[in-house]
């Protein structure tokens, strides 16, 4: 009996508690063409796969107890090693050894294990007492003057021992107290019939630093290494989130009630990176947006169709309370070129792509907070053409506000940053390796997940009125072709009709490089509307009856009537929570332009007086020299009385300087706190506003969301944004 459940446990955490798990079958095996210090193995140099994430396995022919150690070094150390991803070359390590630690990092023990050296050079660890869970044991290899280490815990058994590796043990473990390093390890030892899951932060960390694609330039020693991913401001953050997470406690492990549910995705990204795919234009910045799409597939087997989702599911098993979630989000991108000289070049034209995250484990804050560290899946463009380009995206951790109740929410709203890479693929003998790098990019998204139920119909929406804010961009115009655009205002819904009221603000650059802003007062009326708003059907499969065609709470936005199920519809697709409190469109029009919208019913309450919000969130920055993305990387609004606020900044910066074709990586902001007035009205409007800072929106009935419009002016510089502050557990 206790050798099945034991079997069953085992089953349970290999299949939901090893988020960011590439394949691991699917790497290259060879060398790239460089001069190795040993015999070849996998490398993921050249791998690359859709469907997995970016750091291939190398655990193949291990036993459940065993990992694998490989040593990867900074190009300046050993500039002969056999070259891997990221600039980094792997040596055969002059020695390996494993010991227990703590929060100092020193050697406290030596560990029950066996070393054993495999054919091709690498050291295989056999630990006899079952495999690491915790942080508390580490792998140390040595390469001539060089130490490096890494947590022993890894998913996937593949432990590599490199920079990446070295800056999660410094700053995660450092940075406890004793307090919190004793808290952590009763976590890990927890024997208690209710197991403490955030022990599984740590095999999930360490196998997800490596997804990152963060290159290392060839001048770099290991400390010069260090010190550039200390200074990469989303990758320090995600380390030092999930360090952060490691801390709840048992208590903080919650679930979603029921077995499983189903949301549609609002996805809406917003871009900054530079691009290399053209030599005329290499090192150019590139503004890129990305919206949600639905996507058909049609093979032999028949027609498919992708909605952009994400499915929610729940596990009680052996008294372990779980919540695991995967996402997939097919979408579509235009990006435009921003050169030297402020010449501009329109790129309306990219394949369907897909967003997409591995399955994994969760925790459930307090009936309120969804988090985990996520890992996206790499995706593949153009197959069978002349140019295939690789998509890489780097891990996030996510925190995101769940809402409308345990047994089935209603509502997941995330905003979260993800960089990345467009990668040139070779292709040779059916596999696909990587080439050179065609674009870096760095993306802010507003994901918000409304549920799915059968049944649901338009007409309960009819005479409820509405509170609205969105913002857009437009790309490509000959004279302003950048344009930033977002409104505030309201919605009085009539059976299908919808009566839009709405003051806009617009960022605009024109083909001088000038820029400038317009303000509700210069363009009266503008964004006032009739608008048509209907159920939009989808087609769900059953294995007795094929697809059948549903209402589930997807909506079209028309012009003057109600488009088909197969038809585009004029101002954009949709989602309504059940009870239609909350709607979210993502716009696609030439007038307004790819966005986001977001409505929720005014409410029938008074506004909240106190609170603690996570400010999550993107804003577009212009100056005549430079553009920037500013992603709000989970700051703080804390509203403390009726009348005022304050707001504690994070912010992660991506800036490009147009004339010296540069485009910094994300850089860390914490801002002083800034001081605001509060003020809100009784149709549920509400403004912030200090300094050179306003935010003006809304909240929900409820009390415990804000969706907002931001301005800012900081010197020659214009910022415009959207942002969402959803409620924190007190």
């Amino acid at each position: 009996m206790f050798q099945s459940a034991a079997r069953a446990f085992t089953l349970l955490f290999t299949l939901i508690l090893t988020t960011g798990c590439g394949s691991g079958e699917d790497a290259i095996d060879g060398a790239a063409g460089q001069e190795n210090s040993f015999p070849p193995a996998k490398n993921p140099i050249d791998d690359f796969t859709s469907g997995s994430t970016g750091d291939s396995s190398n655990a193949s022919g291990l036993e459940r107890n065993e990992v694998r150690v490989t040593m990867e070094v900074p190009e300046l150390v050993a500039p002969g090693g056999e070259q891997t991803r990221r600039n980094l070359r792997i040596v055969e390590p002059d020695t390996v050894r494993a010991y227990r630690t703590d929060q100092t990092l020193r050697e406290l023990g030596s560990v029950n294990i066996r070393y054993r050296e495999e054919d091709n050079g690498r050291t295989v660890i056999t630990f006899e007492d079952g495999l690491p869970v915790g942080p508390d044991v580490v792998i140390e290899a040595t390469y001539g003057n060089t130490r490096l280490r890494a947590l022993a815990a890894d998913a996937d058994r593949d432990v590599k021992v490199n920079p990446f590796s070295e800056y999660l043990v410094t700053h995660s473990l450092s940075d406890y107290s004793s307090g919190e390093f004793t808290q952590i390890m009763d976590c890990v030892n927890d024997a208690n019939s209710t197991l403490c899951l955030n022990k599984y932060v740590w095999s999930t960390l360490a196998d997800q630093v490596h997804d990152f694609e963060i290159d290392i330039p060839g001048n770099l020693d290991v400390q010069g290494a260090l010190t550039l991913l200390e200074e990469r401001g989303d990758f320090a953050r995600y380390v030092s989130a999930m360090a952060d997470y490691a801390l709840l406690g048992e208590d903080s492990s919650g679930k979603i009630e029921a077995s499983s549910a189903n949301y549609h995705s609002v996805f809406w990204g917003l871009e900054l990176g530079q691009t290399f795919l053209e030599p005329s234009v290499a090192g150019s910045g590139q503004w890129g947006v990305r919206i949600a799409r639905e996507e058909t597939i049609t093979d032999q087997a028949g027609t498919g169709y992708i909605y952009p989702g994400l499915t929610l599911t729940s596990f009680d098993a052996f008294n372990i309370r779980v919540t695991s979630l995967a996402s997939d989000i097919p979408y579509d991108r235009r990006a435009l070129i921003h050169a030297d000289g402020n010449e501009f070049f329109n790129r309306p034209g990219w394949d369907l792509n897909t967003h997409s995250s591995s399955p994994g484990a969760a925790t459930l804050e307090d009936d309120t907070r969804l988090l985990a560290g996520r890992a996206l899946y790499q995706s593949i463009t153009g197959r069978g053409s002349s140019r295939i380009i690789g998509w890489t995206r780097n891990p996030y951790f996510l925190d995101a506000y769940v809402g409308g109740g345990t047994e089935q929410p209603d509502r997941v709203l995330g905003g979260y940053f993800s960089a990345g890479k467009a990668i040139e693929l070779r292709s040779e003998s059916g596999e696909l390796k990587r080439e050179r790098t065609l674009e870096d990019h760095y993306l802010s998204v507003f994901e918000l997940n409304l549920l799915r139920e059968e049944g649901f119909q338009r007409e309960s929406l009819d005479g409820r009125d509405y509170n609205v804010v969105y913002l857009a961009t437009r790309m490509g115009d000959e004279t302003e072709p950048m344009v930033a655009e977002a409104g505030v205002g309201n919605w009085q819904i009539s059976g299908q009709s919808v009566v839009q009221t709405m003051a806009s603000t617009s960022l605009r650059r024109d083909n001088t490089g000038t820029v400038t802003v317009s303000v509700p007062a210069d363009n009266p009326g503008q964004r006032d509307a009739s608008w048509v708003i209907s159920e939009r059907e989808s087609r769900i499969y059953s294995p007795n009856s094929g697809n059948q065609i549903v209402s589930n709470g997807r909506l079209n936005l028309d012009r003057d009537s109600a488009s088909g199920i197969d038809e585009k519809p004029d101002i954009g697709i949709g989602a309504s929570t059940p009870d239609g409190t909350l709607m979210a469109f993502n716009l696609d029009t030439s007038a307004i332009g790819d966005g986001l919208m977001i409505a929720a019913e005014q409410p029938d309450a008074s506004p909240p007086t106190q609170g603690r919000y996570r400010l999550q969130g993107a804003g577009l920055g212009m100056s005549q020299s430079s553009n920037r993305l500013g992603h709000f990387d989970n700051a703080l609004l804390v509203i403390e009385s009726s009348g005022s606020a304050r707001l504690e900044g994070r912010r992660l910066d991506i800036v490009h300087q147009v004339d010296a074709e540069t485009v910094s990586s994300p850089q860390a902001q914490v801002p002083g706190a800034v001081s605001l007035a509060y003020s809100t009205n009784s149709d549920g409007s509400a403004s912030f506003t200090g300094g050179n800072l306003s935010m003006d929106g809304f909240y929900t009935g409820d009390q415990d969301q804000f969706f907002l419009q931001l301005r800012q002016t900081e010197g020659q510089e214009e910022m415009l944004g959207l942002v969402m502050a959803t409620r924190l557990p007190e």
